[in-house]
């Protein structure tokens, strides 16, 4: 019989890796212990299941260092804690994506989206560690980003052999002991774990990467049914009648063929464009601000992702500069006088490419245009037990026009 399959798991060893690795970063100590472990002889070095387990073999703890023992614990609790899996899923729905060559793209896509800043500061960087640099990528992008970028192919044959399981990328394993298995964490005790972590990020904001600020301020504010509506709302829109098309004479359309000597264009889809407006006047506080940067991210993700469709108008009284959509946090909102969100319309509208859809995020307070825009609108309102005005204690705001979609924010809806 081979040494591998009467090797035992060297359980000392693998938990010295843990505790070193909830030493050099405590705000994940919480989902580190978490985490189950699953001696397999079937994984080729760790992986992690949906439900917080992981499995490890043998042979690669014996081969391993402590220290990048303790890299590969943080790796693999990070697929599970920045939900990987869940996100995998979605984006194999949402782009067709099937068969084990994909996964494995969205597992080398994940590795990209953790391994450009977790490592240093005490933790080892493990032997073959994917980053972004590498594959001649960019740094500081998330895992949808990245598998727009690359394919399988000469750049990628190397990492044929990585597998951090059904953790990293939703396709379950022949080793997963599934929904039913033994130790795993319910829905509610992951959401826990998750909430502990971010928790102690937010702690300490001065000593932690910034993907994982960008992770921690996320998971404070999850996804609600307000904000689905508000991604349908925009989703709809941007696909209705009318909306991106336009015609061409690069492609004679096929009705031509009825009227000989007459060249007609064909109706060609194009990407549609669409416009935020952000209601910066001083009604609207700095939570709400923060809140709306992640109303635009999810917009953005709304429309595939694409950042290029989507620019900025931060509007009180008048309308500021129109920014396109780098990253949300990178987006200047100025304002803090009164408000007219006819002027943010006005300046959208006149922008050098007109857009198919306009998001107005809103607290309401604001006169609207007597008009209907030539484009879809979508209205989010940012909630108000009550609206008044100090001059005016009779005062009540102009209810949004009924051609818009109406969406509150943080509560429930009001669709038109």
């Amino acid at each position: 019989m081979s040494a591998e399959l009467t090797r035992t798991l060297d359980r000392d060893k693998l938990f010295t890796a843990r505790l070193h690795a909830a030493r050099v970063r405590p705000y994940l100590a919480t989902a580190l212990f978490a985490l189950h472990v699953v001696e397999s002889r079937r994984v080729p070095t760790m992986a992690v299941d949906r439900h917080w387990r992981c499995y490890v073999s043998p042979m690669f703890v014996d081969r391993t260092p402590v220290e990048e023992l303790a890299g590969v614990w943080v790796h693999e609790v990070t697929h599970l804690l920045r939900d990987h899996h869940g996100r995998g899923d979605r984006v194999a729905r949402e782009r067709g994506l099937t068969g084990p060559g994909e996964r494995l793209r969205m597992n080398i896509a994940a590795d990209c989206e953790i391994n450009d800043d977790i490592f240093g500061d005490g933790l080892a960087r493990p032997d073959g560690a994917v980053d972004p640099g590498s594959l001649q990528l960019p740094e500081g992008q998330l895992m949808e980003d990245y598998l727009r970028q690359f394919r399988l192919g000469p750049r990628t044959q190397h990492l044929a052999w990585l597998d951090c399981g059904s953790g990293a990328d939703g396709l379950e394993r022949g080793w997963d002991l599934g929904p039913d298995g033994a130790d795993g964490l319910s829905a509610q005790e992951r959401d826990a774990v998750r909430f502990r972590v971010a928790e102690g990020i937010n702690g300490r904001p001065g000593s932690v990467p910034q993907g994982w600020r960008r992770w921690a301020e996320q998971a404070f504010h999850p996804p609600q049914p307000w904000r689905e509506l508000l991604g349908a709302a925009v989703r709809s829109a941007v696909s209705a009648s009318g909306v991106g098309e336009d015609y061409t004479y690069g492609r004679p359309s096929r009705r031509a063929a009825g009227l000989p000597g007459v060249v007609l264009p064909a109706l060609r889809r194009r990407p549609p464009q669409v416009c935020v407006i952000v209601d910066t006047s001083g009604s609207v506080s700095d939570a709400e601000l923060g809140s709306a940067l992640l109303e635009v991210a999810a917009i953005s993700r709304a429309v595939g992702g694409r950042r290029d469709l989507v620019t900025v108008l931060p509007c009180d009284a008048a309308a500021r500069v129109v920014r396109p959509l780098c990253r949300a946090e990178d987006i200047p909102l100025v304002g803090g006088g009164g408000t007219d969100l006819r002027a943010g319309f006005a300046r959208a509208l006149r922008s050098r490419r007109c857009p198919d859809v306009i998001v107005a995020l809103t607290d309401g307070q604001t006169p609207w245009p007597t008009s209907r825009p030539p484009c879809r609108t979508v209205v989010g309102l940012f909630p108000r037990e009550s609206r008044c005005h100090e001059d005016d204690p009779d005062y009540l705001p102009d209810s949004p026009p009924d051609w818009v979609r109406v969406v509150t924010i943080g509560s429930t809806p009001a669709a038109r």
